[in-house]
């Protein structure tokens, strides 16, 4: 069709333009670009008043695909900033929850209307004597239905778990005309449309985090994600693994692994993010992470390799910290402490995507991956709880390391020094009996 031709049958058309109220058209005309979430409800609320709507409060929220965040919520009330709120999975089963229009919502409930400003008003949810206390007079919940997603409501088989809910409320003597309740009806499933949109985006960035870890979802984001694809990275390189884990495995249910696998890699790897590290594998009872060498945001007068290792070596020793706490409530529970081993290298490792040309799996290589795999093993033939290599200890002449002496590692030419800190600087426990015990 020639352009010319089109302009044409447009201009036949006098009545093609599709009207838009502001509140509609403030969710539609985003120009492809993405829009924060709190950015984008607020500006919801701000062309609902224009239109003439008296909003007190507004609140809504939206599905999140997180290990501790089933939702975010969002509230708004007059005169104040948009509050964000990260709701964890225990909700469900809370009493506030159970006793709120959302739960009705979930249920199946098409809308919910309390009208507060008429004698006996029903307090029949939580949340209505709080809005009647700050001068409302009436209260719509509403459902969005999302056209896919994992959703919060009801674990009943035959109830959709893609609704979502936003509630309004007014503080307008009467409360809300019929035609504003019918606006607001309407204008729902755009509302779901766009906030999907936005929930999709933030659900994807969650999950590629939770299983890739920050940084390599931030590549992968920006469309690194091409097979044979890599950069360098010089880093202090951190590997731990669990002690007697293959003989637990065998004593204990998989239900019961899985609790202990939980706990001991939450002590490891809190400490390793706590200070700028970044956590790449969970391999089988093993971890793998990276302290970057970052001359960016490293402290004047400080050589960042330097800076690096002394991050990992003070999460290290955090972690042990952690491990130290975690086996006293497992003790008190007639359970046998936790043991574990970590070995700490310096040198450049390969990000990069590598697997099949359909199954990738975003990770570092490398000689200096190898080599701290062989120093960890050490940990368990020194019966040190830590040992790092030579080229880690020589960036921190101040922090005590001592010398472990020579030692050959497999698949290494020569025999490196090996370095450890004193049992003393460390909060554990070392059982050199279960420490030398092949895993």
């Amino acid at each position: 069709m020639s352009e010319a031709l089109a302009v044409t049958r447009l201009q036949s058309w006098p009545d093609s333009r599709i009207e838009l109220t502001p509140a509609a058209r403030w969710l539609t005309d985003h120009g492809g670009e993405s829009m924060p979430m709190e950015q984008l409800f607020a500006g919801f609320i701000e062309k609902l008043i224009e239109e003439g709507i008296p909003l007190l409060r507004v609140t809504s929220a939206l599905p999140s695909m997180h290990p501790q965040v089933l939702s975010r919520g969002f509230i708004w009330r007059r005169g104040e900033p948009v509050e964000v709120a990260s709701v964890g999975h225990d909700v469900t089963t809370s009493e506030e929850y159970l006793n709120s229009p959302v739960w009705a919502i979930h249920q199946g409930a098409a809308a919910i209307r309390r009208r507060l400003d008429i004698p006996d008003a029903p307090m029949d949810f939580g949340i209505l004597p709080d809005l009647l206390a700050i001068g409302a007079t009436d209260y719509l919940a509403l459902p969005m239905r999302f056209t896919q997603g994992p959703g919060f409501g009801s674990q009943s088989p035959d109830r959709p778990r893609n609704v979502s809910f936003a509630s309004f409320t007014t503080d307008r003597p009467g409360g809300f005309s019929p035609a504003e309740l019918s606006y607001l009806m309407e204008l729902m499933p755009l509302v779901a449309l766009r906030l999907e949109i936005e929930a999709s985006r933030r659900m994807t960035r969650d999950l590629l985090i939770t299983y890739l870890g920050r940084a390599p979802a931030k590549r992968v984001l920006k469309g690194n994600f091409h097979r044979g694809r890599g950069f360098e990275v010089e880093a202090a390189i951190w590997l731990s693994d669990l002690r007697g884990f293959t003989a637990m495995s065998d004593r204990l249910d998989n239900q019961e692994v899985i609790t202990v696998l939980d706990d001991y890699f939450e002590a490891m790897a809190r400490p390793v993010q706590q200070h700028e590290g970044e956590v790449l594998k969970f391999i089988g009872d093993g971890l793998l992470a990276i302290f970057r060498v970052d001359p960016e945001n490293t402290p004047p007068g400080i050589d960042p390799r330097a800076h690096a290792c002394q991050r990992a070596l003070e999460a290290a020793c955090g972690a042990f910290g952690a491990l130290a706490e975690l086996n006293e409530t497992r003790v008190a529970a007639g359970q046998q402490p936790l043991r574990a081993g970590i070995g700490l290298h310096l040198g450049q490792v390969m990000f990069g995507n590598i697997g099949a040309k359909d199954r990738l799996d975003f990770t570092v290589i490398g000689r200096a991956v190898n080599e701290v795999a062989r120093v960890e093993a050490a940990t368990k033939m020194l019966s040190r709880p830590l040992v790092t290599s030579d080229s880690f200890a020589r960036m921190l002449p101040e922090a005590g390391l001592e010398s472990l002496g020579f030692h050959a590692l497999r698949g290494v030419r020569q025999p490196r020094e090996l370095h450890g800190v004193p049992a003393e600087r460390l909060v554990c426990e070392v059982d050199s009996k279960e420490e030398t015990t092949p895993d």
